[in-house]
């Protein structure tokens, strides 16, 4: 992925020598607290109330560019490096995690193509990712299978330079509304259940045929029915690179540093909400600070913790994208493991606090410091890609790795 700086500065020179006095453009993260602010926050109650798509959130991100966020600036995108973006997903998320997990998500797919796509068809698809604004999900779950995304029941089907696809798919969060579906299928109908490759099926030749509907306690947004999918289309639409490297080299560990991202940035609204509660009621009897306000130093203490795992799983995938090897190895896979459980228990944690230090105020809808929505948004942190699932995975990999 592209390391362009992001932030622009103040007191840029023109041709002529002179200093430019324009306001410089937003930083990448002012952007999108900006959207958020004006945007996405207005609707993140409708969005959750009616389970339905955030469409003005998705519409706002496509008018910014920001769906083309990590595509490199040489292919039309805006060339944010993976930090940058986990920062916006941070920022989004203050205000709606629904709209926060569908920028994510689909960041998620970005990245594979950006890191594996390099047959001609899918270098335009990114392209078109950049200029037309184009949303992509994923279906990489599948009846039969379970949550485990290391393995696929169908296969592809192949007919000279066409491919033929048919899944079953219990979940593909915003399927719907996607320009492109990512798929995981057996590479051949001969194939083993784990040689598997990632298909970029496209809205022209792909159909789904909704088979399970959506209303579910939090995360209400990001309608992840379950569909039948078929899908079919030239066979350069398939990944070159097998799905064990796509997962252990990009999709895994970009998936947790994002989803990680959100849960800290739905986390710190909550503190935010808290430290509100604490605030008004210090001003309203000053000279004594509030019985809560104990509380509200330890639910700080938690949320650092938790900015520090974050930001620390941040910096080791940096490190490790510069070598392929440390990607695939044992450590850094459990390390990655380890980041999407820790991360998806302490907003959790967080949340509850928070609804501790606001009390009825925070437990009854419609007031300033209402925590409802983000306390059932934050359960379900733990069911994506099940935690106990990702348990027994680390286990496996303890009996075989080796410090150093």
């Amino acid at each position: 992925m592209s390391t362009t700086a992001d932030q622009t500065t103040t007191g840029r020179s023109t041709p002529d020598g002179a200093v430019d006095r324009r306001p410089p453009e937003l930083s990448p993260q002012a952007l999108a607290a900006q959207i958020g602010a004006a945007v996405v926050g207005p609707a993140a109650e409708d969005v959750d109330a009616r389970a339905r798509f955030p469409h003005e959130a998705v519409d706002a991100l496509r008018e910014a560019g920001m769906l083309g966020a990590l595509i490199p600036q040489a292919m039309g995108g805006l060339g944010w490096s993976l930090d940058t973006v986990a920062h916006a997903v941070t920022e989004l998320a203050h205000h709606c995690s629904s709209a926060a997990m569908v920028f994510a998500m689909h960041q998620i797919q970005v990245a594979c193509l950006v890191n594996h796509g390099g047959t001609e068809r899918l270098i335009d698809l990114t392209e078109r990712v950049a200029s037309e604004g184009l949303l992509l999900a994923s279906a990489t779950t599948e009846v039969g299978i379970g949550g485990n995304v290391r393995q696929s029941s169908c296969a592809v089907e192949r007919d000279h330079s066409e491919f033929r696809l048919v899944k079953h798919a219990p979940v593909i969060s915003y399927g719907e509304y996607a320009d492109a579906v990512l798929a995981t299928a057996r590479r051949s109908g001969e194939s083993q259940p784990n040689d598997q490759v990632l298909v970029a099926c496209r809205r022209q030749g792909l159909a789904l045929e909704e088979t399970s509907g959506w209303d579910a306690l939090g995360f209400r947004g990001t309608c992840s029915l379950g569909f039948l999918l078929t899908a079919s289309g030239d066979a350069g639409d398939i990944l070159p690179d097998p799905y064990a490297d796509i997962s252990s080299q990009t999709m895994l560990p970009v998936s947790h540093i994002l989803w990680s991202s959100l849960w800290f940035g739905m986390a710190s609204a909550a503190a935010d909400k808290a430290r509100s509660f604490v605030q008004t009621a210090a001003r309203k009897s000053p000279g004594t600070t509030p019985p809560n306000a104990l509380r509200l130093a330890e639910l700080t203490m938690v949320l650092e913790q938790f900015h520090d795992l974050v930001v620390v799983a941040r910096s080791r995938y940096a490190a490790a994208v510069l070598d392929p090897d440390q990607t695939r190895s044992i450590g850094f896979a459990i390390a990655m493991n380890s980041l999407k459980v820790s991360a998806s228990t302490l907003v959790v944690d967080v949340v509850q606090r928070a609804l501790l230090i606001c009390g009825m105020a925070g437990y009854s809808n419609g007031t300033p410091y209402s925590l409802g929505r983000l306390l059932r948004d934050s359960f379900g942190a733990q069911l994506m890609v099940n935690n106990d699932r990702i348990y027994a995975n680390n286990a496996q990999l303890l009996l075989v790795h080796r410090n150093g």
